[in-house]
């Protein structure tokens, strides 16, 4: 999903022009932004925290050369998600794996019935005894 994404949702939604939308959306992302570089931290109840933490400086290897490289120390942003949002994520697992479930017993059950065979049917009796297979690879 993308921002245009969103903002026709909502526009949608709530009723607004896409454009009106799309200026609110982008107007808090902004203050997202700003309140992470003024504060460092940014809580949103039910659905999570994002946070400024300072990342330590460290020796990393060029994957191409080989050579090693040292990389500065840095700022991330870090997001952890709220009790809502794990527990939205986890009914999704919960889901896949039902429907998982539900197609791994439909498929072995049109499997057990594609691989159903018919009762041999029963040959007329011969006369003699040479005439039956023996059974042995080696003497045919």
């Amino acid at each position: 999903m993308t921002k245009k994404d969103i903002v026709r949702t909502i526009s949608e939604e709530v009723g607004l022009t896409q454009q009106q939308t799309k200026e609110i959306v982008q107007k808090t992302f902004d203050a997202i932004i700003e309140s992470l570089v003024r504060e460092r931290r940014i809580e949103l109840r039910n659905f999570g925290v994002f946070e400024v933490k300072p990342r330590a400086a460290r020796k990393a290897r060029n994957p191409r050369t080989g050579q090693q490289v040292d990389v500065p120390r840095k700022h991330v942003v870090t997001f952890k998600p709220g009790k809502y949002m794990e527990a939205k994520v986890r009914d999704l697992d919960e889901q896949e794996a039902a429907a998982q479930s539900a197609d791994t017993s439909q498929s072995s059950d049109s499997y057990q019935q594609e691989i159903t065979v018919e009762p041999p049917t029963a040959h007329p009796p011969t006369d003699s005894v040479t005439e039956r297979p023996s059974g042995r690879w080696d003497t045919e």
